[in-house]
């Protein structure tokens, strides 16, 4: 799979008839790896690598906007279960444009996180994201993760 622009990180992968497979360690299971699955595996880690537990983050799971079913990639609660990390993550081959952040801000208003990443594994934009005045800033990097 393509080098992405993050550490490397060690991964169980296996293959079954012509296909690859990589260990989700939050779902626990086999997950086929495609382009976009291999950046969100790494940003997956990325993520703990900020001392974020594997316990607190959520991946693809629907919810509605405005009554409409979306899903979205990765989510990270704080710990009293509200949304502290909304994620999403596109294929390596795609490059990031205006839609995928009209895609995030539309999800956050359902999800109200405070910060927001997008990522096609090359570029990664983060942003934090003021609820109550709803304004948003790009920011550096996500904060480390304090218990």
């Amino acid at each position: 799979m393509e080098k992405l622009n993050f550490p490397t990180y060690d991964f169980k992968l296996k293959k079954n008839n012509n296909k690859t497979y990589i260990f989700d360690k939050i779902r626990m299971k086999w997950i086929f790896l495609t382009p976009e699955e291999w950046v969100r595996q790494n940003f997956i880690m990325y993520i703990k690598s900020k001392g974020y537990p594997l316990s607190l983050m959520n991946l693809e799971k629907a919810f509605s906007v405005n009554g409409v079913k979306k899903r979205y990639d990765i989510v990270v609660f704080n710990q009293i279960g509200k949304v502290n990390i909304l994620v999403e993550c596109k294929s390596f081959k795609q490059k990031i444009n205006n839609n995928h952040f009209d895609q995030i801000m539309r999800y956050n208003i359902e999800l109200k996180s405070t910060y927001l990443a997008v990522s096609n594994g090359i570029n990664h934009y983060f942003l934090k994201f003021d609820i109550d005045n709803k304004k948003h800033e790009f920011v550096e990097d996500l904060p480390l993760y304090l218990k």
